[in-house]
């Protein structure tokens, strides 16, 4: 297979945003066009999880390649539920791999903020199994939450563990300005002071409202291309070197222990392989932190910290910007955002960003291999990616 490079870059910000899912993949695109230095593309894919239902629109990927004006360049979309962004990855690194196409345009955009919280809620739940999970009235958060209780117990984590993940990615979040969330949060404000249960109450106990990612709108792109393309382009070289992706029983109580996420440790022991580095080689990640206790889990699933002891690296402040391993720098989902057909595609955005060294004020010390974990359903359908500076 050929080597895949990112040739150009394109965000919106995450936040609410007042114009069409259209607009919300289009305007990243151009971005990202512009940085690449092309003004066409072979192919693109649009990653999307909720268009139809949310939005009364279908075929995006469509809309999106005659709105840009880049026909008759393929075009289709990509739903994998919040793991859609890396799914489509995925689909353009195989187009570009296999010599298929030279230049992809990948996309993610989501516009959640149409509907209300709780439409956004019941959406989002119906990722869970139909006749075992959902029609019982079974969500995202509540998931999350019977997971922590038993991560906790198994392993020692504390709400304190959890309010610190969240006071760390409100930090990043604060020097990304395109970032959901621009609020400082501390320790005592949403956890220890005779306020807190008014400012951070409980959503699915013991997680609370500080634990969860916000409903966000957005749009994320980055343009793909051969070595030969990329060879032509007058910034740093950054390979999207791993892939990896793998399922899990979808049903959460029938899994033979629901604290292990299979999939994430499978997915990611396969796209370090193909990469042909460690975890130990990364020098910074996005991990997906829908609610906080993801980051602390997967940190230990994907093989930066031993099962149990992501929360001890987590209090020797390992996570932070300074830390031997960065997490979240974007933010993370949690203050960054999560509009779900973007959130994978806009992770892939920060991790290149870091290696082209161009993240400013949250900018981490020689990363040169990066690496996301895109979490579909409750883990049961996750990707992984990673990517190495070269040069």
């Amino acid at each position: 297979m050929r080597n895949v490079y990112v040739a150009g870059l394109g965000l919106t910000a995450f936040s609410r945003l007042e114009f069409p899912l259209v607009e919300l993949a289009g305007y990243p695109a151009m971005q990202a066009m512009k940085d690449a230095g092309v003004d066409r593309v072979d192919h693109l894919y649009v990653a999307n999880m909720g268009g139809s239902r949310l939005n009364r629109q279908t075929g995006l990927a469509s809309a999106v390649v005659d709105s840009l004006s880049l026909t008759p360049a393929g075009a289709e979309s990509i739903e994998n539920g919040p793991a859609s962004g890396a799914s489509a990855l995925k689909q353009g690194y195989m187009a570009v791999a296999s010599g298929l196409h030279d230049v992809v345009m990948v996309v993610g955009a989501e516009r959640m903020r149409e509907v209300n919280n709780l439409e956004a809620t019941d959406f989002v739940a119906t990722l869970t199994h139909p006749l075992a999970e959902y029609i019982y009235g079974v969500t995202l958060p509540s998931l999350a939450g019977m997971f922590t209780r038993l991560y906790m117990e198994k392993y020692g984590v504390t709400s304190r563990h959890l309010a610190m993940v969240a006071v760390k990615n409100h930090d990043n979040a604060l020097l990304n300005p395109f970032a959901h969330i621009h609020q400082k949060i501390t320790l005592e404000g949403i956890l220890d002071s005779p306020e807190a249960m008014t400012n951070n109450p409980y959503v699915a106990e013991p997680l609370r409202f500080f634990d969860c990612c916000p409903v966000s709108d957005g749009g994320a792109c980055l343009i793909l291309v051969s070595e030969e393309e990329a060879k032509k382009l007058k910034k740093p070289l950054v390979r999207l070197a791993g892939v990896g992706q793998a399922t899990d029983t979808h049903t959460v109580q029938e899994r033979r222990d629901p604290t292990d996420l299979l999939a994430v440790r499978a997915a990611a022991a396969q796209a370090f392989a193909m990469a042909k580095v460690k975890p130990s080689d990364v020098g910074v990640a996005e991990l997906h932190d829908a609610f906080t206790i993801l980051e602390i889990v997967e940190s230990e699933e994907v093989g930066f910290f031993k099962k149990g002891e992501g929360h001890r690296a987590l209090e020797r402040g390992e996570t932070r910007l300074d830390g031997r391993i960065p997490i979240n720098t974007s933010g993370g989902l949690k203050g960054k955002g999560h509009p779900v057909g973007a959130t994978g595609v806009g992770q892939a955005h920060e991790i290149v960003t870091q290696l082209r060294g161009e993240a400013k004020k949250r900018q981490v010390k020689n990363a040169r291999v990066g690496f996301t974990c895109n979490f579909g359903g409750f883990g049961n359908n996750v990707v992984c990616l990673v990517f190495v500076r070269e040069g």
